[in-house]
């Protein structure tokens, strides 16, 4: 009865290509605790961040290139640890992956508004902003981007007087995890801050309700402290809060 021999090269690849999954999932998932806890500087941490991607991405592709000459009916061992390398590694490259196709995608803006002629100001969030690298005025540039990217951005009507939609507001930032920093019923004026869970960016957001009709209208801004684009990060906020606050009705 003839046995094929094993192949103890491709096992040991086997094993790097695990190995190398495991090492690149580690490197990202610690890239945002070393920014967030340690105050590791972005640059750096995004480029620990980036090269932890390549690193689970080698894995995975070598336990691709492994997989085949490592099939259960050669040696079990082998075949389970390129095939844990490949659903690690992949697993572990898919976030920044999806991070750089939403930076081709999506415009490099870091500010959204419901109001592009006049954005509400960031009042009691401005002295947090301290050291952001990010003004906190509206850049002007951003309009013209955000109305061709994002056109369903619009205002809020709603059928209720200022004081009853801002509390509603003021429940809906709640319920989003939102820090509430400010509020001012008597201006219309919310405000608050959302951190991130991975990397702890901080948004600042400011709520302005002012009556409309037999109604009132409401308006969000968010804007991020770091980064020239959001990835999408405060249009979706921006878009929640909205469907959130009509639903409330």
């Amino acid at each position: 009865m003839f046995v094929r021999p094993s192949n103890p090269i491709s096992h040991r690849l086997a094993r790097m290509a695990f190995i190398l999954a495991c090492v690149g999932a580690l490197i990202v998932a610690a890239s945002g605790p070393l920014h967030r806890f340690l105050e590791l500087d972005i640059e750096a941490a995004i480029a620990v961040f980036r090269y932890g991607f390549y690193v689970a991405a080698a894995g995975a592709t070598l336990g691709l290139a492994t997989i085949l000459p490592t099939r259960p009916g050669d040696r079990r061992r082998g075949f389970v640890a390129a095939f844990l390398g490949i659903v690690i590694g992949v697993a572990a490259s898919w976030v920044p992956l999806r991070w750089f196709l939403q930076a081709q995608t999506l415009p490099a803006i870091n500010d959204i508004t419901t109001d592009l002629g006049s954005p509400p100001p960031l009042v009691a969030t401005l002295p947090l902003r301290r050291g952001a690298s990010n003004p906190p005025a509206y850049p002007a540039a951003s309009a013209p981007l955000q109305k061709a990217a994002f056109p369903d951005i619009e205002a809020l009507v709603l059928p209720v007087p200022p004081d009853e939609a801002f509390r509603r507001a003021d429940q809906v930032a709640a319920a989003m995890g939102w820090n509430v920093v400010a509020r001012a019923p008597a201006e219309g004026r919310l405000e608050a801050v959302a951190t991130s869970q991975w990397f702890g960016f901080r948004d600042d957001i400011v709520v302005r309700i002012r009556p409309q009709g037999t109604g009132c209208r409401v308006d969000i801004r968010s804007k991020s402290r770091i980064g020239e684009a959001d990835l999408g990060g405060n249009v979706e906020r921006v878009r929640t809060f909205l469907a959130r606050l009509k639903a409330e009705g």
